[in-house]
């Protein structure tokens, strides 16, 4: 899959989701990709939760992601379910206006119920465009990445730079460094390579075509 020059969406359900499942692959594909950031929830309706908004444009600025390409929307946290046919609609007005080659968005063995509507409605509304599953691992059941991405060791540094600005997560083991290294050496291993990003297939569309079209 080449992304060179190509149109990436990545839809998160709520801040932090994008940059945990794929934060190192932002950073890499962003000085030659066109890269739109798509968050649905801002989670304001936890009072716990008033800075996230601003800690994820932080966290964006460290990825280089320009802030037109950040976009957090304000469908209401746990409600997904009941908000599945304006998440839908949404989406599909995203696609007309962006109009994505690949889309990110949560992994199928996400047991989140927000994550499973924002992976449902994607599939219903990028129909015809491939779709890679990322992995938010404090709600995943059974991940296993069968599409593996190289990343460098800039890449690695800069995610997690990027999630360090989540101050209000800060005691959270998800955002351990640590694991978040050990998470990409892993996925490297798998690629045999030194780090990687690792999605599962929702759906990929592929073309045969002579080399040099």
């Amino acid at each position: 899959m080449i992304f060179y020059g190509k149109r990436v969406l990545f839809i998160g359900a709520h801040p932090d989701d994008i940059e945990l499942g794929a934060g190192a692959l932002i950073h890499h594909i962003l000085p030659s990709s066109d890269v739109l950031c798509l968050t649905l929830s801002d989670n304001q309706k936890n009072p716990m939760l008033k800075k996230v908004v601003d800690e994820l444009h932080a966290s964006m600025q460290v990825l280089g992601v320009p802030t037109d390409r950040v976009i957090v929307e304000k469908f209401a946290t746990r409600d997904f379910p009941d908000l599945r046919q304006d998440i839908l609609e949404y989406l599909l007005k995203i696609r007309r206006e962006f109009k994505p080659d690949v889309v990110f968005v949560h992994s199928r063995a996400d047991i989140h119920q927000d994550h499973n509507v924002a992976t449902e409605e994607a599939l219903r509304a990028y129909r015809g465009t491939s779709v890679l599953g990322f992995d938010v691992v404090r709600s995943s059941y059974g991940f296993f990445p069968h599409f593996l991405i190289e990343v460098n060791a800039g890449d690695v540094e800069k995610k997690i730079e990027a999630l360090a600005q989540y101050n209000t997560y800060s005691d959270k083991y998800y955002f351990d460094p640590s694991l978040l290294k050990a998470t990409m050496l892993r996925h490297g291993a798998l690629a045999e390579c030194t780090y990687a990003e690792g999605f599962d297939i929702l759906r990929i569309i592929g073309k045969f075509e002579p080399i040099g079209n």
